[in-house]
């Protein structure tokens, strides 16, 4: 069974992440995160899936999305895909960031816009691609950087259509701090 995000010092990843988001201005919006992620073989097992939110509140999870994504994925891979999905809408909301720990929601992702999210070679996970190649619908392709995968509008309509319960959407604070690769020194 994957380990959800671990941390060095006892506190899981994906709890200092809860934290980063839980503080400043955009707590109140992000109060409904779940507390913690489970893998989609143990909300399978349950009788009424779902997962306690940091607000005390309780989201049920849909048994069809369960079903859903358990038809697309092997046994090993179900132990392997922790849910919710966790979306992290970027600020003017024409892109959003899938935080993920593996492949296995590369592949949901990519089965469910039936679409590749890497064309051709696979892509550096530390870079970005400069330009955005399209699809043959038109649609931008998707980019895998760094334990995300960034998608556009149209594409997380197509998502969230389909698994409304089993994805979260988190809204990040804006940096007050400038970036410091885009100052210049004169030193």
């Amino acid at each position: 069974m994957p380990v959800p995000y671990s941390g060095d010092e006892g506190q899981s990843r994906y709890e200092r992440m809860l934290q980063g988001y839980l503080s400043g201005e955009l707590r109140i919006v992000n109060a409904g995160l779940p507390r913690s992620q489970k893998t989609l073989t143990v909300l399978l097992r349950e009788e009424y899936p779902h997962l306690l939110c940091h607000d005390g509140s309780t989201q049920l999870i849909k048994r069809k999305e369960l079903d859903y994504l358990a038809s697309m994925l092997d046994a090993g891979e179900q132990e392997a895909l922790l849910l919710p999905m966790l979306i992290e809408l970027g600020g003017d909301q024409s892109q959003a960031t899938i935080l993920c720990a593996g492949e296995v929601e590369e592949k949901v992702i990519s089965t469910i816009l039936n679409m590749p999210l890497r064309q051709g070679q696979p892509l550096p996970r530390t870079s970005a691609v400069p330009s955005t190649p399209t699809t043959s619908t038109g649609l931008p392709v998707s980019t895998r950087e760094r334990e995300t995968i960034t998608l556009y509008r149209p594409q997380l309509a197509l998502l969230r259509k389909r698994l409304k319960t089993t994805t979260q959407y988190l809204f990040p604070q804006k940096s007050s701090a400038p970036d410091p690769s885009l100052t210049n020194s004169t030193k």
